[in-house]
């Protein structure tokens, strides 16, 4: 007898939807069967009228935790993630207290977050200079990749130049890990605010101009360049723009080992939700126009983009103060785990007429191969975890505030309307979101790590 059957759901594959029944035993996927009506489980869900998703792998989250636990923590963004079909999130070393550079901090953290989580997690290993004497133990743990700056970043983390990056790359091959880079060019992006600062320049439009696309195309290639010297693995986090998407499909087609990554806030928005409503829409890389967004499409459907991510990063409200901080001085950073999955299926089948396996590879498949966990997590097939989301392709949706399980309902996907929304989140064979409620035990979400390292 099966734990669980979810029975008569159009089921997604990478390469093809079909009518299937998925059975389930110690968590894991156990059977895929045309027919079940003779098959016997404790647990049956009739999965009519729904797609059934894998759960949804979110590769680039800020949980603050421990930390900054004002703006987020494990318990809202985790219940974020689950009510969103999240199944696993990919949680960043910085705005953590301190950011995750070594094997002590990695233990504490995962001793401090291991109780409060409703969906299984993972960890990114901090990059910075003091931190390359760790990088090996970190992966030893097992966490999943290493994030580094090339850009300016927060006081609490530091950022790398070249030379630091070959270096780096360097240790990084011979453990086989993959570096994650946020790639804007920093002498562009401090000049060009010194010089706005100089002329009194402080408006909307200044703040687009000081991080212009040239700085994050010129970024993007030197960590190419040098990926391809040293025969180390990179991924490109938050690419904002088609033409630097561009320069990762020419160096894939290279032999480069890279892994793209997009936002669902690239392929909604534009410069002109921030020009009209403000810091709201205040990110980094920033927002770009309109074509642009719609350029982007291209590069999901042709693989360049491995990942979409939310890139969740919360703040308190008083952080987004316009008024209080500028455009230039309020926080940079999207909310948007919980509405990920919502957002990319409504924009994916209903806005483009894709098929929902396009959802299937950009959200599980492609971010599980990209972070060393696929065959655990990322598809459903025999001997996965049963991470399942059964989405309704046809319920309509307004994303509000009160919707948000944040700790901060505050959110730029306010206000955004769609169609097809997860009704339930399965992790492991246990339904944790169901009939519009997170219904998960907080601690049963557990850490994943690379190749099963340091499990």
């Amino acid at each position: 007898m099966y734990d669980l059957l979810i029975r008569g759901g159009t089921v997604v594959f990478p390469e093809q939807v079909k009518t299937a029944d998925i059975a389930v035993s110690a968590g894991k996927i156990a059977g895929i069967m045309l027919d079940s009506r003779h098959v016997e489980a404790r647990k049956i869900i009739d999965a009519r009228g729904t797609l059934v998703f894998p759960g949804a792998i979110d590769s680039h989250a800020h949980l603050n935790d421990p930390g900054f636990t004002w703006r987020e923590d494990y318990a809202h963004g985790t219940a974020a993630a689950a009510r969103g079909g999240v199944t696993t999130i990919v949680d960043m070393p910085m705005q953590n207290e301190p950011a995750l550079t070594d094997k002590a901090i990695f233990t504490k953290k995962h001793q401090v977050v291991s109780a409060n989580a409703y969906v299984d997690y993972c960890f990114w290993g901090g990059l910075v200079e003091t931190s390359f004497q760790s990088l090996r133990e970190l992966d030893e743990c097992g966490v999943t990749a290493f994030k580094s700056f090339i850009g300016p970043v927060s006081p609490d983390y530091s950022s790398l130049s070249m030379g630091q990056v070959k270096e780096a790359l360097e240790i990084l091959r011979h453990v086989d890990a993959r570096a994650g880079f946020h790639c804007e060019d920093y002498s562009i992006i401090k000049w060009e605010e010194k010089r706005a600062a100089a002329e009194g320049r402080r408006a909307r439009q200044d703040f687009l101009s000081s991080r212009p696309v040239i700085a994050e195309l010129i970024a993007t290639k030197n960590i190419l360049d040098l990926a391809k010297l040293t025969g180390a693995k990179v991924h490109i986090c938050h690419v904002s723009h088609p033409d630097v998407a561009e320069v990762i499909r020419q160096a894939k087609r290279d032999g480069v080992d890279v892994t793209g990554e997009t936002c669902p806030h690239y392929l909604v928005f534009s410069e002109q939700d921030l020009l009209e409503k403000g810091s709201f829409f205040k990110c980094a890389p920033p927002l770009r126009t309109a074509e642009d967004r719609d350029r982007m499409w291209e590069y999901i459907l042709d693989g360049t983009f491995s990942c979409v991510g939310s890139d969740h990063s919360p703040c308190a409200p008083e952080e987004k103060d316009e008024e209080k901080h500028g455009i230039f001085g309020a926080w940079g950073g999207l909310s948007g785990i919980q509405s990920l999955f919502q957002v990319m299926f409504d924009q994916s089948v209903h806005k483009k007429g894709l098929s929902p396996s396009v959802v299937a590879r950009c959200l599980a498949e492609g971010p599980a191969k990209a972070f060393g966990i696929y065959g655990k997590k990322g598809a459903i097939a025999l001997g996965f975890d049963a991470d399942l989301v059964l989405v309704d392709p046809d319920r309509q949706w307004l994303i509000t505030e009160d919707s948000l399980e944040y700790l901060n309902k505050i959110s730029a996907f306010c206000g955004v309307t769609g169609k097809g929304l997860p009704v339930c989140t399965v992790l492991r064979g246990q339904v944790v979101f169901n009939d519009d409620t997170v219904c998960g035990e907080k601690g049963y979400g557990k850490l994943i790590c690379k190749n099963g390292k340091g499990e």
